[in-house]
This record gives C-alpha cells, sequence and structure tokens, in this order.
C-alpha cells in the first residue's frame, strides 16, 4: 500500500532528507498496512462481530442439540442411507457438517405452522433450506450475503432482461434458464410443497418463502458445501458466462486463468485458512478478489464490495455504496447527492458510507498481493480509459439519439418493439458489457474482437441504418437523422472516419506496416 500513501501524500515523501528517506518509507509502509487494516476493520461493523463470535459456536450448538432432535436426525439416516440415497448421503459424510454433528434435521427443521413447513414421517421440515437456516450457525456470512448484490440477483424480474424472457421466449424458458441463476419466488402448491415451476432453483437471489434472499448452496452445493469448490472459477462460471457477462471465458483467456490452470495444485483450495499470499500465491480465482482475505482483510461475503464501476447498464457509471442499519445496502452512482452517516434513507439510517475510491482501494489491496503498485495502478489506468471510450464514444450519444426519438415521436416507449431498440440493446448488453469486462479482468480478446469492435460494427453499420429508416418512415426522408448525427456523433473525435474518411495518412501507415510484413502490393 505504499503507493497509495505516497499518492495521497507526497508533501511526506518530498520533504524528507535523503539520507532519512530509505527509513521512512519502510515505517510508512508498515504504517499503510496497519491504517489499511484499521479502517477497514473499523468500518465494517460485521467484521467486529465476526471477532466476538466464540470460534466453537456452532459445534456447540450442534452438541447441545436435544435428544428428541437428534433421534429425528438419526431417523432421516435410516431412510435418506447409502443405499437409499447414496449420492445425498455420501456427499454429507463427507462434509464439513458430518464432522461437526450436523444432520438432516438440524437443516431441515421447521415448526408446525411456519411457511413452508410440511409433516414428514412424524418431523415437520423444510424442503427448501435457506440462508435464515445457514445462519443460525453462520450468522456473519449471512448477514453479509443478504445485503449484498447476489441477494438482489432476483429483482431481475422488473427488468428488460425478464420482458425478453417471460413475454418474448416463454415461462418455460425462464423457469429454466434466467432463474436458475438469478432465482425464483417459490411458491408452495395445494399440499404445501414447493411447486415444479419455481422448485427445484438454487439461484443466487432466490425469494424465500421465510423473508430470506438467495441459496447458500449455489456456491457451496448440497450436500458437501465445500469452500474448495466454492472458491474455483468453475462455480462462479455457472452464471457468469455467456454473451452478455462471459465473466468466466475472460478469466480462462487471461494470465490470472491460465497461471491458475497452470498451477491447480498449488491453490491449496481445501484449506480452512484461505488467505492470499499465505496459504497460496500461484493464482487469483473470482473469489480471491470478490471475497477472498488478504493480510489487511477479512473474507468477506459481500461480493459487490470491491467493486468500483458498474458494467451492467447501458452507460456506467461509479458507484459509492452506502450501509443502513436494517442490514441492507445500496450503490449510489458517483454525481448523485451522497447521504451521511446518521441520516434517515430508505426508511432506515446510514451507518457506513463506502466511496468508489475506498471500494476501489480494498479491491487493489488484493492485487498488490502479487503485483507492485505501479502495476496494480497501471491496470486500473487501462480500465477505466475503455469504460470511458465505451461511455463517450458510443453508449451516451445513441442513448441520447434514442430519446430524442421517443421525445420527438419516432419511436413509442415501449420496449423491445422496433428493430433499432433490439440493436442498441445488443450494442450495450452484450458487446458493450463484453468490452467493459475484458478491460476489468485482462482479457484483451474480449475488450477488442468480440468488445469495442462488434460495438464499431453493429453501431455504424447496423444502428445508424436503422436510425435512418425510423426516420424516413416518418419523415420521407433521412435529414432528421442526419441531424442528430451531426448533433451527438461529429462533435466526438473518434467518430471523425465516419464523416470525413479515414483519410491518406492513416491509410498509407496502415498500407506500410501491412506490406513490410506481406510484402509489396500486396495491400490493395
Amino acid at each position: 500500500m505504499l503507493h497509495t500513501v505516497s499518492k495521497r501524500c507526497p508533501h511526506l515523501i518530498e520533504s524528507i532528507d535523503m539520507t532519512k528517506k530509505i527509513g521512512m518509507l519502510i515505517a510508512l509502509a508498515s504504517l499503510a498496512s496497519l491504517l489499511f487494516a484499521g479502517q477497514a476493520f473499523a468500518a465494517d461493523p460485521v467484521a467486529k462481530r465476526a471477532v466476538t463470535e466464540p470460534k466453537h459456536a456452532a459445534v456447540d450448538r450442534m452438541n447441545k442439540k436435544s435428544p428428541a432432535d437428534a433421534a429425528i436426525g438419526k431417523k432421516c439416516i435410516s431412510c435418506h442411507g447409502p443405499d437409499e440415497d447414496p449420492g445425498i448421503y455420501g456427499e454429507w459424510r463427507k462434509s464439513a457438517h458430518f464432522t461437526k454433528n450436523v444432520d438432516c434435521y438440524d437443516c431441515h427443521k421447521l415448526k408446525e405452522g411456519e411457511k413452508g413447513a410440511i409433516a414428514h414421517n412424524g418431523a415437520f421440515i423444510q424442503v427448501i433450506v435457506t440462508p435464515k437456516t445457514c445462519a443460525n450457525c453462520h450468522p456473519v456470512e449471512v448477514e453479509q450475503q443478504q445485503r449484498s448484490h447476489h441477494a438482489k440477483a432476483g429483482n431481475i424480474l422488473a427488468s428488460v432482461d425478464n420482458l425478453l424472457g417471460e413475454v418474448i421466449g416463454g415461462p418455460a424458458a425462464v423457469n429454466a434458464g434466467c432463474k436458475q441463476c438469478h432465482g425464483s419466488t417459490v411458491e408452495l402448491d395445494v399440499k404445501g410443497k414447493p411447486t415444479p415451476q419455481t422448485w427445484p432453483n438454487t439461484g443466487i437471489g432466490r425469494k424465500n418463502l421465510d423473508g430470506s434472499l438467495g441459496s447458500c448452496s449455489a456456491c457451496h452445493t448440497r450436500h458437501n458445501f465445500s469452500s474448495a469448490q466454492a472458491r474455483t472459477p468453475e462455480t462462479c462460471g455457472k452464471c457468469h458466462m455467456g454473451p452478455d457477462h462471459p465473466q468466466i471465458e475472460i478469466y480462462n483467456e487471461s494470465k490470472h486463468g491460465i497461471a491458475y490452470r497452470a498451477n491447480i495444485d498449488r491453490m491449496n483450495l481445501k484449506s480452512k485458512s484461505w488467505v492470499a499470499g499465505v496459504d497460496y500465491t500461484a493464482a487469483p480465482t473470482c473469489a480471491s478478489c470478490h471475497m477472498g482475505a488478504t493480510k489487511e482483510q477479512k473474507v468477506t461475503h459481500d461480493v459487490g464490495e470491491r467493486i468500483s464501476w458498474t458494467l451492467r447498464p447501458a452507460v456506467s457509471t461509479k458507484l459509492n455504496m452506502v450501509r443502513l442499519s436494517n442490514g441492507d445496502e445500496f450503490d449510489q452512482p458517483e454525481g448523485k447527492p451522497l447521504p451521511k452517516v446518521g441520516d434517515e434513507v430508505k426508511g432506515s439510517k446510514v451507518v457506513q458510507i463506502l466511496t468508489w475510491e475506498q471500494r476501489r482501494d480494498k479491491m487493489k489491496n488484493v492485487c498488490v498481493t502479487c503485483h507492485s503498485g505501479n502495476t496494480v495502478d497501471g491496470h486500473y489506468k487501462q480500465f477505466d480509459d475503455v469504460v470511458d471510450l465505451y461511455n463517450d464514444k458510443y453508449a451516451k450519444p445513441i442513448a441520447a439519439i434514442m430519446k430524442e426519438l421517443e421525445d420527438k415521436g419516432y419511436l413509442s416507449r415501449e420496449p423491445m418493439d422496433a428493430k433499432i431498440k433490439w440493436t442498441w440493446f445488443e450494442i450495450w448488453h452484450h458487446e458493450g458489457r463484453r468490452a467493459r469486462h475484458g478491460a476489468s479482468m485482462s482479457g484483451p480478446d474480449y475488450t477488442w474482437w468480440h468488445g469495442i469492435y462488434e460495438v464499431s460494427q453493429h453501431t455504424y453499420f447496423k444502428w445508424i441504418p436503422e436510425l435512418k429508416e425510423v426516420v424516413r418512415q416518418k419523415d420521407g426522408n433521412e435529414d432528421f437523422a442526419n441531424a442528430l448525427l451531426e448533433k451527438y456523433f461529429k462533435p466526438i473525435a473518434g467518430h471523425d472516419w465516419f464523416f470525413n474518411g479515414m483519410g491518406k495518412d492513416a491509410i498509407e501507415k496502415v498500407r506500410k506496416g501491412y506490406e513490410e510484413r506481406y510484402g509489396q502490393g500486396t495491400m490493395k
């Protein structure tokens, strides 16, 4: 973190006599580590509570369960044993749950009358185990998870993505597709059992009957519930993949993914302690960067805590985080008014603010485990530049033109009812995201060929012709379309080639390089 101290306090460095500089730099480095750890700890009330949680609290609870509960647990195993359910039983026997005396009934028990409780062989149980149940033994992890981006993944149900799935695709595709990652809203049939339309489902933002959100088994697959599995990139890749958010493909292309594959036997994935730079050094996984512990930070199940940009919407913004006393949190885009600690917001009191810079510093703290400060700063400069390029050259002017088309009656305000709306959707939702995510995770092919290249191709040769067609259908000419391009595109230097051609100098530069490589006269 020395680079951060030097950047924020240059006067401390510049004013030091050269004979004392080396000693002071070492002292500052030590102080920075202490300050970062102290600030991160002080700023996170959940981390404080984690320290006060007795180390063997979960084991003690299980050892003190009532004789009646213990008897029911044994009865479960008599029917769901190695002969009847070898997969479930076998995985449970290999789990940490088994070693700590956690059986079927400890997780599946429910009180009579509680929503989702069904009578089953003399006991009341729940079919779907929820984070609320897991919180009995893992309160800190669940508190972090419940406020996180993951827990809110089910909110896609009110988005354009869901409209495409439910209306244009069909509910069957949504149930077996979208909701398997984002989560279903669990419903019961007349017998009190989960409906087949909403279960099975391990969506990360599943809306459960008890009011909790998500599914711990989305990452810790039942019935082994392995931390080692949750640390692997493949676990995240179940959902973070495909044309609109290909994080696993980008990771596999990146140096991080290459190093992981080459050194997987040195990743120490099964270790109880998994601190970057201490327990492993070979490579990071998704969990390392977004959740994992470092020497200065504890592990977190709040996966968005270290994210400084949002790369999901049409136009990216940097994000501040606001945490509330009711356990929830929300992102506040840069430029919008930021409340203060103690303010009443959304029916609760603000208890913590994390600026986008602080969130980035948390991520950088992971990066500097393996990289120098200059390398980390250089990566973020390149990443920011790509996001700014996408935003300023493409997304903002296209969004402005689309708004004018709606305001002036060339397009309706209904979603996805015109070809040009589909093209714009794919520009930002598919290739635009790919470019931004590629830059964020060091995936060069996704940044350019699968990203900005396709953004450019579809902007110039699909979206602009469609813009002119939309105007021509209403006006009988393309004048208004050309006026919009003059207004929003022409002032941007990156579009100059579109209006004025590439220019002889640019063409000759390309020709010279091409012919030096392939021979005189090869470029026609």
